[in-house]
């Protein structure tokens, strides 16, 4: 399998060092690069085009928001997770909203972030849990002025084995988690991601996810 190149982005110098160190164990991924803001992570990306960026959000010269604003922009095939120590509310919105595919906490282990590059790479999404709380959170803030029906009713568009899926895809797993779970065929369960998001009118599996929690899946 080929590895995923991937740029690191971080001012602080020793952690971009101790992560790059970390990743470089691992056949996985990489580490085609480094940047210590974001103005430096638009250059780097548009040089050495990632598949995957590590950003962090705050930063001088150009923050992560703006540079994922930017980099994605340019490169729709990049795919950014951020990487950070804060979890401050409007910090996530604006980086999801910004594009970000993926939302971590620094102290998040080598092991996990790379299983979050592959997640991302396949086309999935990877939210601390604490993060996609938050994000729930808004989401049904934000549901609240259109009428829904009761999630029975809302469920009840969607077979058993849809709904086990759905529950799974909540807890985080991915389709090959999801197939091992229920004892099906990868192929099997993406089939069904695909029924459950257009049967509840979302537009990925980030948002199914979030559905499934507000609905009460989890």
């Amino acid at each position: 399998m080929k590895a995923i190149t991937l740029l690191i982005v971080d001012d602080q110098a020793l952690f971009r060092e101790g992560l790059r160190t970390v990743l470089s164990l691992r056949p996985e991924v990489e580490v085609v690069g480094e940047a210590a803001n974001g103005a430096e992570a638009v250059s780097c990306a548009r040089r050495l085009a990632p598949e995957v960026v590590l950003m962090d959000l705050r930063m001088p010269v150009m923050g992560g928001v703006e540079a994922t604003r930017q980099i994605l922009r340019a490169q729709p095939g990049c795919r950014v997770i951020v990487l950070t120590t804060f979890e401050d509310d409007q910090e996530v919105f604006d980086a999801l909203h910004a594009g970000a595919a993926g939302y971590l906490l620094k102290g998040t282990s080598g092991a996990q972030i790379i299983e979050a590059a592959l997640a991302v790479m396949r086309g999935e999404s990877c939210l601390q849990p604490s993060v996609a709380a938050k994000v729930v959170a808004e989401f049904n803030r934000l549901s609240r002025p259109a009428p829904a029906p009761p999630p029975s009713k809302q469920l009840e568009i969607l077979s058993q084995r849809e709904q086990d899926v759905l529950r799974q895809l909540a807890g985080g797993k991915s389709n090959k988690e999801i197939a091992a779970a229920l004892g099906v065929a990868e192929g099997t369960v993406k089939n069904h991601m695909s029924s459950i998001i257009a049967k509840l009118e979302v537009l990925d599996r980030t948002q199914a996810a979030l559905k499934a929690r507000a609905l009460g899946l989890v």
